[in-house]
């Protein structure tokens, strides 16, 4: 993960105008593609390991819990500029 972020702020650092959610949409968007093929099941349909995996609903359904893990886990996920965020 620290790969990541540190090739995101070389991208931004690199640029005379960065836009880091153009850059970080980029990431994301090659990150998305990677787990997709390293998802990809076997040739044996009836493969116990692949099950999980075996149709592209369910494997955007895992990618989707681990991105929702991910977010909930981050120190970014909250921030006190949130609309919700309290005052009090």
């Amino acid at each position: 993960m620290d790969a990541v972020i540190n090739g995101g702020n070389r991208l931004l650092e690199s640029n005379d105008e960065p836009d880091a959610w153009d850059v970080a949409s980029g990431l994301l968007a090659g990150a998305v593609h990677f787990w997709l093929f390293s998802r990809q099941p076997c040739s044996d349909p009836l493969c116990e390991s692949c099950a999980s995996v075996s149709t592209a609903e369910q494997r955007l359904a895992r990618l989707m819990e681990e991105v929702k893990q991910h977010c909930e886990e981050s120190e970014y996920f909250h921030t006190p500029l949130d609309r919700n965020a309290g005052t009090a």
